[in-house]
């Protein structure tokens, strides 16, 4: 089972890599920051879903 959590992660995983490319072809070294900063949110976001699911997944044997 998915955790929310791992969407909304990924989701923003992505949506930090779109800033950040779109940062470069800009040369908005601003949004560049942004975007990764977005990314490492993100993959934080979504390793926390899946621990979180792992914990249920325990809990529920």
């Amino acid at each position: 089972m998915v955790d929310s959590n791992q969407i909304k992660g990924g989701a923003k995983e992505v949506g930090g890599r779109v800033k950040e490319a779109a940062g470069k072809a800009v040369g908005n070294e601003r949004m560049q920051a942004e975007g990764m900063a977005d990314q490492a949110e993100g993959k934080t976001q979504k390793n926390y879903g899946k621990v979180k699911d792992a914990v249920k997944d325990q809990v529920n044997r």
